[in-house]
């Protein structure tokens, strides 16, 4: 998998995660994606993901999104 679809994968499963969580334990939980939904909105428009920079630095093949 190259980056975009690992960051594409990790934000969809952290906005499950988070709708779950804020359904069994706490709304507060809904903050979480709020996050990620900023930051990939924030990422949309820089072309900047802090995530996309800690997966090129593990050595993961760049997609296009995130040259």
């Amino acid at each position: 998998m190259n980056i975009d679809r690992l960051i594409f994968a990790f934000a969809g499963s952290m906005i499950l995660l988070s709708v779950l969580l804020s359904n069994t334990h706490h709304p507060a939980w809904m903050w979480l994606t709020v996050f990620v939904g900023a930051n990939l909105l924030q990422a949309a428009f820089t072309g900047f993901c802090p995530l996309a920079k800690m997966l090129k630095a593990a050595g993961k093949k760049s997609g296009h999104a995130f040259d």
